[in-house]
């Protein structure tokens, strides 16, 4: 992208994630910017620039106000916060279309999966769409494991010890993390090309985790955890 407005907008994002790790820092970021450009390309027609332009800097600024949740403990909602920081810095860096300005800041605002706003619009579901691909498949499988280890969880346990353990507990495992919530995303997708790629993510998903059952299920049997 050679856009002017993009550049300043790339290099504020880069800072807003200087120093961050985990799940959500820049490199989720940028998975999000090429998912939601591969699912436009499949699913707008080729003259429906505007939203493609949209769909780039929602993208590039879904997650900007996640610092702040994280720091907040969760007690403020990075989407609903996104929504008018994702409009502010656009505007502070020079944009002045409000009709852009506003459709970004609504794909910001939309695009959590227990969000309470349903997208609406093709921009708004692809974005959507595009944080949840990077939640499942072998990235997805990857993210779990890193927050696991970040809380203290163990590496796998029981079907049983996963479903009825606490979040940010020892049982908080990557599996929890697949039982409760990844498994569904598939289902949960808006547009059909992003459904399509999630259910190759969501395959290859469950055949890892019934692998690792596999190789665990004689030593969860022998320590008593599995009857």
């Amino acid at each position: 992208m050679n856009d002017e407005l993009f550049q300043r907008v790339l290099q504020r994002v880069r800072a807003i994630f200087s120093g961050v790790r985990g799940g959500h820092d820049l490199d989720h970021t940028m998975r999000v910017y090429v998912n939601a450009c591969k699912i436009a390309e499949m699913e707008l027609p080729a003259e429906d620039q505007e939203s493609r332009r949209i769909i780039r800097y929602a993208a590039l600024l879904h997650d900007c106000a996640r610092p702040e949740e994280d720091s907040g403990k969760g007690n403020v909602c990075h989407a609903a916060l996104g929504r008018t920081k994702s409009v502010e810095i656009l505007r502070e860096l020079g944009c002045t279309d409000e009709a852009f300005l506003h459709a970004v800041g609504e794909c910001v605002g939309k695009h959590r999966y227990r969000g309470k706003d349903t997208p609406e619009t093709p921009a708004e579901k692809i974005v959507y769409d595009a944080d949840k691909l990077d939640s499942i498949g072998a990235v997805g499988i990857a993210r779990t494991f890193h927050f696991a280890s970040h809380v203290g969880a163990r590496i796998h346990n029981t079907e049983k010890q996963a479903l009825e353990g606490a979040e940010y507990g020892p049982e908080d495992t990557g599996y929890r993390e697949y039982l409760v919530k990844l498994r569904n995303v598939p289902g949960r997708m808006l547009t059909a090309s992003g459904k399509a790629l999630a259910v190759q993510r969501g395959e290859f998903m469950k055949s890892f985790f019934d692998e690792l059952n596999a190789e665990t299920e004689e030593v969860f049997r022998f320590t008593g955890e599995l009857s």
